[in-house]
């Protein structure tokens, strides 16, 4: 049977973004950052809170990323690299190595492969990788 590995995103609601960090195991593995919350709209919204199961997804655009393909009204859901939400994000999450702002962070790229690392390697040794995302720090 496969085990269940969970990462935490804990999210902080702005006017101009979510700001969030993503922790496995207690441990903080990068910052993120999202589109305001705006009742799920699609393309205008953070998706919202809960336990998403997180999968390979294949694009055109960005190549093979995580996906989260579960997410009620929305689809094509992505983890995948940006430093400003509002400009670079269409309801997806980023995650970013220093949060500079709302909505705005750096070296996401850097951010993106640490936490891929993390998530293929979990994904080889055959478990389910869940993303828990609530409110708080």
């Amino acid at each position: 049977m496969a085990l269940k590995s969970t990462l935490v995103l804990r999210r902080t609601y702005g006017e101009q973004g979510t700001n969030g960090t993503i922790y496995f195991d207690g441990e903080k593995i990068c910052h993120t950052i999202e589109l305001p919350w705006r009742n799920n709209l699609q393309r205008l919204s953070c998706i919202p809170e809960g336990c998403y199961k997180l999968e390979k997804r294949k694009y055109t655009k960005h190549g093979e990323q995580i996906g989260i393909p579960a997410v009620l009204g929305r689809e094509a859901i992505l983890i995948h690299a940006a430093n400003n939400a509002m400009k670079q994000l269409l309801g997806c999450i980023a995650p970013v190595t220093t949060l500079t702002g709302e909505g705005t962070g750096d070296e996401s790229a850097r951010a993106l492969e640490k936490l891929k690392a993390l998530v293929y390697s979990l994904w080889e040794q055959g478990d389910e990788v869940f993303l828990l995302i609530r409110e708080g720090r």
